[in-house]
């Protein structure tokens, strides 16, 4: 079955870096789009950060608060999605969480993944 995998997440001074990293097992994976979302807390719903699309039309696409500050990229070859974190806000902390988009859906909104994974924390604080 499809698994999803994430790692990278710690704790991190603002203005700091990080790269996330999901691996995808299971068949399906390059004609696919991936995404990450997160959740900053109890109460607060997910939250879409990034999509990248699949082989058959890479694109990207980024919400407005990470958007030239974040990167998300795929290693197709490596069934792997990343997500490059740079210039870190403490409003960035959340629990990060990979999904993969079911076909022919590129959007923002979870409902349109079918396999997630089961999250990476990552804290931005002094």
């Amino acid at each position: 079955q499809v698994q999803l995998v994430e790692s990278g997440g710690r704790l991190v001074q603002p203005g700091g870096s990080l790269r996330l990293s999901c691996v995808v097992s299971g068949r399906t994976f390059s004609n696919l789009a991936m995404g990450w979302f997160r959740n900053r807390g109890l109460g607060k719903e997910r939250e879409f950060v990034a999509v990248i699309g699949g082989s058959g039309g890479g694109g990207t696409n980024y919400d407005d608060s990470v958007k030239g500050r974040f990167t998300i990229s795929r290693d197709n070859a490596k069934n792997t999605v990343n997500l490059q974190m740079n210039s870190l806000e403490p409003d960035d902390t959340a629990t990060y969480y990979c999904a993969r988009a079911q076909s022919g859906y590129s959007g923002i909104y979870p409902a349109g993944y079918d396999y997630w994974g089961q999250g990476t924390q990552v804290t931005v604080s002094t």
